[in-house]
């Protein structure tokens, strides 16, 4: 073993005990171990996946758009908050998706971990069970409910949410439909599981959405600058919602 080969395996063990905040810094104090740390695959990431994602989650075609071992760790901590949600949802083990339990007469929504305020962000949602009468897909304030008497559009039914209702393809703010979308004569209905990708630009004050790698157009223009979550809200009892945070859009 020459001597490099020795230091990056010194750096190994020391790294692959640090957590994610000192990883950062240790990106900070220099080239080398810039270099080493910016290999998102390497076994620091992987050992850092191994204990903290279930290994169901690593395992399954969940994951498929984040390759990385880094990326992975980064979806993981972007994923649905299990102590921000409705009390008839829970997330299960594999930390990316929630079930909403068979509560009749009742709309429930779950929030992501982690809000934006500031820059262009993307992430895939994959409706995994039955819409139901509504369900919906967008994002919420701190502020917005996460649970309500009812059948409704709970995300989009007030000031603090918007949200795309995939069973009626109608947009929804405050309460109100804001028309349809996508503006495209005949649009197709979604199909449980697809691939969404939303898309929060906080500089541009906007949200967009892509289905089967097609952009579908801007959605809602206008967004405050406040602390924005990604959020569904829905009616189906034992439905799954799976969310898997990407990072910056591929085209910035």
């Amino acid at each position: 073993m020459d001597a490099a080969q020795f230091e990056n395996n010194v750096l190994e063990v020391i790294f692959s005990y640090l957590n994610l905040h000192d990883l950062r810094n240790c990106s900070l104090v220099c080239k080398k171990w810039y270099q080493y740390l910016n290999d998102e695959n390497n076994d620091v990431w992987r050992l850092h996946c191994i204990r903290r994602l279930a290994e169901e989650a690593l395992k399954s075609d969940l994951l498929s758009s984040v390759p990385t071992y880094k990326a992975k760790l980064r979806a993981f901590h972007h994923s649905w908050n299990p102590n921000d949600c409705s009390r008839n949802v829970y997330i299960k083990p594999n930390g990316f998706t929630l079930h909403r339990n068979p509560v009749a007469q009742s709309t429930d929504a779950s929030r992501g971990k982690i809000g934006f305020r500031h820059g262009r962000h993307a992430w895939e949602v994959i409706w995994e069970g039955p819409l139901g009468t509504v369900a919906v897909i967008g994002i919420a304030t701190k502020d917005a409910a996460l649970q309500c008497h009812g059948y409704v559009a709970l995300l989009g039914s007030d000031e603090q949410s918007w949200g795309w209702n995939l069973v009626d393809n109608h947009l929804l703010h405050n309460g109100d439909t804001q028309g349809n979308y996508p503006l495209l004569n005949n649009a197709p209905k979604y199909q449980v599981g697809e691939r969404i990708r939303v898309i929060l630009d906080c500089d541009d004050n906007t949200l967009s959405f892509e289905k089967n790698y097609e952009f579908l157009g801007i959605a809602f223009r206008g967004l405050p600058d406040k602390k924005l979550y990604p959020t569904v809200s829905a009616v189906y009892g034992n439905t799954e919602v799976s969310m898997v945070y990407l990072g910056p859009p591929l085209d910035g």
